[in-house]
């Protein structure tokens, strides 16, 4: 068998602290990545559960309806028609299964319209909105009003 050149040796040093490395990977992967993961595809399915475990922050336009059905069904008609109440008011499950609730953390008031900043998240002038979205510059155009001096917040057409 030939004898290894001695300047070869830093070559299998090399190679072992490679092999260390990937050891090393292996291990800790096996330790970080969670059960489960990837039986079906890049997703955990023990999510799921977790997932359901959490407590429900939405309640959904129907809630809403319940007990604020004039609007419900003026906005029904209206231009924001396809937008659900929480898109503006913020999460509201608590406060619909117990409207009467104290308010505090777990059960906010739904937030008020303050106008600029609400209404700007949708209608600020954005190259990248569809040519057809009602866009505005909000500084020249609301002169530092609100745009419910204006404009109705559920119908907000003049």
């Amino acid at each position: 068998m030939p004898r290894i050149p001695r300047d070869a040796e830093h070559l299998f040093r090399l190679a072992a602290l490679f092999a260390a490395g990937v050891v090393i990977f292996l291990v800790l992967r096996s330790i970080m990545v969670p059960a489960g993961f990837g039986e079906l595809g890049h997703f955990r399915p023990g999510a799921i559960a977790t997932n359901q475990q959490k407590p429900l922050r939405f309640a959904g336009r129907a809630a809403c309806a319940e007990c604020h059905s004039e609007i419900a069904t003026a906005l029904a008609a209206a231009k924001h028609a396809r937008i659900g109440c929480e898109a503006c008011h913020g999460p509201l499950a608590a406060h619909a299964a117990d409207p009467d609730a104290a308010l505090d953390s777990r059960n906010p008031k739904p937030a008020p319209l303050d106008g600029l900043t609400l209404c700007s998240r949708c209608h600020a002038a954005d190259p990248a909105r569809p040519q057809g979205h009602p866009q505005v510059e909000v500084a020249a155009h609301s002169e530092g009003e609100r745009c419910t001096e204006c404009h109705a917040a559920h119908d907000p057409t003049l």
